[in-house]
């Protein structure tokens, strides 16, 4: 193959995504579109959706959560956490971007950028907690990154938000304003409120997704469970993200529609936070003498957010109608055009990597 031919083929994203992945702006925009339709359309629709509920949140939005984190999950290859320790300094810098740095910087914009705006802020620092497990194994294949070590790194956070969610919730929520003066009395929650939503919306679906790749793998083989069953579940994740989107917007269409400029000032800490994080993990990456497909996924598994999740916790803790879900469904909107150009940019500097040799 020639340079120009490889160049072309590296180069070709968007036609090496899915046709649903490929538009997944386009269909969150027009589930947002049937939303704000539907409300306009059934003014009684909340009553309807809080006849029966799961805890805080009605059980038409509850099975829709559900079903969009289940496939996410049931792709995690669970084996991999066993190969952690075979690379400690990946692990060890994933750990500090995602679990440190991560989060206190999603923090700091939304505090600097929506001062004034304090159920977005809180919904953008939902955001940053929860840390990518889905799309980024995506990103990271365009991008030619480290499969294994994607795979590895999916698997540690996944589990790790079940232990470190709801406690890093409470840190950013409350602890660390209070400490810094900040005022936090327009927003109340229990840290037993998060930890109960991720329990729910998280620990069902990762026991669930974990289940179904231990016995669909001894049944079938791992051929079948990566050939035939994911792709056959895949959809089901997006499926289940819009028809939440489109309850969402119902419930929401007046305080949308009302304000308008409020959710583009949501949408500039969240490109500011992709930006910076992927251009930190690559420079730090890069100072580590990590490779280019080890750099590579260590930069989108720290700028990637698991936005499913944070949709779930933020309407479990605050409600559907609230601003900290609306803030959720605003990132994934943002996250896929923003790191769908960061694919682009990571295979120019592939081309562009230097000779010297790097460590593995």
């Amino acid at each position: 193959m020639t340079q120009t031919a490889q160049n072309a083929g590296e180069t070709d994203v968007l036609h090496r995504l899915s046709f649903l992945d490929r538009f997944l702006p386009v269909w969150i925009i027009a589930a947002m579109a049937v939303g704000l339709a539907l409300g306009s359309a059934v003014p009684g629709l909340q009553g309807v959706l809080d006849a029966v509920k799961v805890g805080q949140v009605s059980l038409p939005i509850a099975l829709g959560l559900l079903l969009m984190m289940y496939p996410v999950l049931a792709k995690v290859r669970y084996d991999k956490l066993d190969t952690v320790t075979r690379d400690a300094r990946t692990m060890v810098l994933s750990l500090v971007l995602n679990w440190l740095l991560g989060p206190a910087l999603m923090f700091a914009l939304a505090w600097l950028l929506l001062p004034d705006l304090p159920e977005y802020r809180t919904g953008l620092i939902i955001v940053g907690l929860a840390r990518c497990i889905a799309m980024v194994i995506i990103w990271n294949d365009l991008a030619r990154g480290d499969r294994e070590a994607a795979a590895v790194l999916v698997a540690l956070n996944s589990v790790f938000q079940v232990i470190m969610f709801s406690v890093l919730g409470w840190f950013y929520l409350d602890l660390l304003p209070g400490w810094l003066g900040l005022d936090t009395q327009t927003i109340s929650f229990s840290p037993w409120q998060i930890a109960l939503s991720v329990v729910i919306f998280l620990g069902i679906p990762l026991a669930a997704g974990y289940l179904s790749r231990r016995f669909g793998e001894r049944a079938r083989g791992r051929e079948w469970y990566e050939g035939t069953f994911l792709p056959r579940i895949g959809p089901v994740a997006l499926y289940g993200l819009l028809f939440t989107i489109v309850l969402l917007f119902a419930l929401q269409g007046e305080t949308i529609t009302s304000q308008p400029w409020d959710v583009a000032r949501i949408a500039l800490p969240l490109l500011a936070y992709f930006a910076i994080m992927w251009a930190g993990s690559y420079a730090l990456g890069r100072a580590a003498g990590l490779s280019y497909p080890r750099t590579t996924t260590l930069a989108f598994t720290a700028a990637g957010n698991n936005f499913e999740l944070a949709i779930a916790v933020a309407i479990g803790v605050f409600g559907v109608t609230s601003g900290q879900a609306l803030a959720g469904v605003v990132g994934p909107l943002i996250e896929v055009p923003v790191l769908v150009a960061l694919v682009y940019v990571s295979l120019w500097l592939r081309r562009r990597w230097a000779t010297t040799p790097s460590r593995p």
